[in-house]
């Protein structure tokens, strides 16, 4: 059965002396292994479609839950992430959590969406890369089932709250006051650390990253925001140590 489906490229592996093998993340299928015969062969018109972080239109041949690809072609290369090796970095990141948090054959609409909104931000500089990337994390982990609770106190209730702190492992938030012994780690949260945090949680997916904030808030609002996803997954990501060691 042939397929035609747009997919970004998440992981490519080098197969054989002239193929590669694809993890590709697409809406209907979710996350899918492709074999892409031939397109390292010089002169391939495979090849530019199946590159690392690139949105192509593919037309595969499915059988048995095995998938081959049989046509492509680029629709977006993200240019502005292959012109700077920290971009490139932070968007291989941005690949392989999806992959981590993606489910094979399984749809995949808003991670999708969540994943070329990310990169388009990134690629053409709409906002710092702190915060496309703080944006891409937290939202990464509501999609996935870890939602923070934001709003109010989890103990008082209370929405406006002084000196509020977050739990990572808990993903509520308490009063300085109301902080109870043995929800793990906490981090305290700055007014506009916490109103861009309530944005991003909420936010319609295209306005995700149209906020500006401190540079001071900024820093903050990164550290915290990977802390709380990494915290939530229970890993880190050798993409993001790198991306630590170039940006």
């Amino acid at each position: 059965m042939y397929i035609t489906t747009p997919g970004l490229v998440l992981r490519e592996t080098e197969y054989k002396e002239s193929s590669r093998i694809l993890t590709v993340l697409t809406a209907a299928n979710g996350k899918i292994t492709i074999n892409a015969k031939g397109a390292k062969r010089k002169g391939s018109k495979l090849a530019a479609a199946t590159q690392l972080l690139t949105l192509s239109e593919m037309t595969l041949f499915e059988n048995k839950d095995r998938y081959t690809l049989t046509e492509a072609r680029s629709v977006e290369l993200f240019r502005g992430l292959r012109e700077d090796i920290s971009k490139l970095a932070l968007g291989t990141y941005f690949a392989e959590a999806l992959e981590s948090l993606s489910d094979e054959d399984a749809p995949s609409p808003e991670l999708l969406s969540l994943g070329l909104n990310a990169l388009y931000a990134l690629s053409e500089g709409l906002n710092s890369d702190g915060i496309i990337k703080a944006a891409f994390e937290l939202r990464l982990a509501c999609l996935s089932g870890f939602e923070p609770m934001l709003n109010e106190c989890r103990a008082c209730g209370k929405d406006s709250m002084t000196a509020p702190v977050l739990s990572l492992s808990g993903g509520t938030v308490y009063c300085a006051a109301c902080r109870p012994e043995g929800v793990g780690e906490c981090v305290t949260l700055t007014p506009g650390v916490l109103d861009a945090m309530r944005h991003i949680v909420s936010a319609d997916p295209k306005k995700l990253y149209s906020f500006t904030v401190g540079p001071e808030t900024e820093r903050r609002l990164s550290k915290i925001c990977e802390a709380y996803l990494l915290t939530q997954l229970g890993r880190g990501f050798r993409t993001l140590d790198y991306y630590k060691t170039v940006r």
